[in-house]
Parts: C-alpha cells; sequence; structure tokens
C-alpha cells in the first residue's frame, strides 16, 4: 500500500474557453460604446448579468463560466504569466 498522499483535483481545465469567451465579450462591449475592463469586473463583482451587452449574445456567453473559476484564473494569470 503507497502511503504517499495523492493531489486529487476534479477542476477542468477550461482556460481556453474562459479566454474565447471573454474575448468575444470584450468585442461585443466595445462595438457597443462601452468600457469592456469596468463592465466586466462589474459583473464579476455583483453577479449581474445586466453589466454584460446582449450584443453578440456576450451576456449569455459570460454567464456559461463560472464566476469564481474565472476570478481564479484572472488572479492567477496575473501572477504567473
Amino acid at each position: 500500500m503507497d502511503h504517499n498522499t495523492i493531489k486529487f483535483s476534479t477542476v477542468e481545465d477550461n482556460t481556453e474557453e474562459m479566454k474565447q469567451v471573454l474575448t468575444q465579450v470584450y468585442r461585443s462591449l466595445t462595438e457597443k460604446g462601452y468600457n469592456p475592463i469596468n463592465q466586466i469586473v462589474g459583473y464579476i463583482l455583483s453577479e449581474d448579468p445586466t453589466y454584460i451587452t446582449n450584443h453578440n449574445n456576450a451576456r449569455s456567453l459570460i454567464c456559461k463560466l463560472d464566476r469564481d473559476e474565472l476570478l481564479q484564473e484572472l488572479v492567477r494569470h496575473y501572477l504567473f504569466d
């Protein structure tokens, strides 16, 4: 029997999907004349989807992402990339 501790993780690596969704949302917000950074931050902090435009289906796209995972990935990217 192995007595070493095994690290177990069930989180899927969906960073590429998050990047694609954020890029699409960013473009949609820019096209509609919004400040995309402010709008995305407002959505992440409040979970209020009305911060994101419906233009190009951006609101439904970002709502498919888990906010906690998104925030973790943003912090990870900021610190380590």
